[in-house]
């Protein structure tokens, strides 16, 4: 029938885009995706190009009422002048998991609807960075977590390994949930976000022999700075 859509779980195409794009996920929250968003941004900008930043979903909105913080600093970080519900499709008050907000919002978070925004931003733009919320399997609602963006977008992954006790088991597992999607890890970032772990040199070592995938970047505590060669790696350049 025409115009009928899609099953819910039938395959879709890859949504439509003339940009390049990224899907930077993490190992978990709080441990710097933002940051390496924003990097990867201003490194795409210093380059010449067109960026912008996606924050497909968010919670923790600003008690004044402004946009999320992550949302602002995307925003700041990119020279696209995008429209900002493109930029961040589902904003939840509550700072907590995307399904529970979506609930106590009584919404459903629809990958169709951040599907669409992606595409208007990758029509006026040469680079789109992602950003996920939470850590990779973080869920959406009761069958779908945050890897099914970057699935339903096509996009290859940059995963942010937070530098801290605990992160080689954190990074592995998340390695593994990528690929079982048959998506492409890109590489790792290396977050050193506690500066007083011990062996803290040993574990980005152990990600490197284990993750199989490049670290694009090391990033000292404070750091900021991510330079081409990483944006070339997640083929943004």
């Amino acid at each position: 029938m025409s115009g009928a859509r899609p099953a819910e779980g039938a395959p879709r195409a890859p949504a439509a885009r003339s940009a390049r794009g990224v899907f930077v996920a993490g190992t978990d929250t709080g441990i710097g995706k933002t940051h390496v968003a924003v990097a990867l941004l201003a490194a795409a900008v210093a380059q010449g190009r067109r960026a912008v930043g996606m924050k497909p979903v968010a919670a923790g909105l600003d008690p004044g009422g402004g946009e999320p913080d992550d949302v602002a600093r995307l925003r700041a970080a990119g020279n696209v002048d995008a429209d900002a519900h493109a930029r961040n499709p589902y904003a939840f008050a509550p700072a907590i998991a995307p399904h529970l907000a979506a609930m106590r919002a009584a919404q459903r978070i629809d990958l169709d609807v951040i599907a669409s925004a992606y595409a208007k931003l990758a029509s006026v733009s040469d680079v789109v960075v992602v950003e996920g919320a939470g850590g990779v399997l973080v869920p959406l609602d009761a069958t779908r977590d945050m890897l099914d963006v970057p699935a339903r977008l096509a996009l290859p992954v940059a995963l942010v390994v937070g530098i801290r006790l605990g992160c080689l088991n954190h990074a592995l597992l998340s390695a593994l949930a990528v690929r079982a999607r048959g998506l492409v890890l890109a590489g790792f970032v290396a977050n050193r976000i506690d500066p007083h772990m011990d062996a803290a040199d040993d574990n980005v070592r152990a990600l490197q022999e284990r993750l199989g995938a490049p670290l694009l970047a090391d990033l000292a505590v404070g750091a900021t700075a991510i330079d081409v060669a990483a944006l070339r790696a997640v083929a943004l350049v």
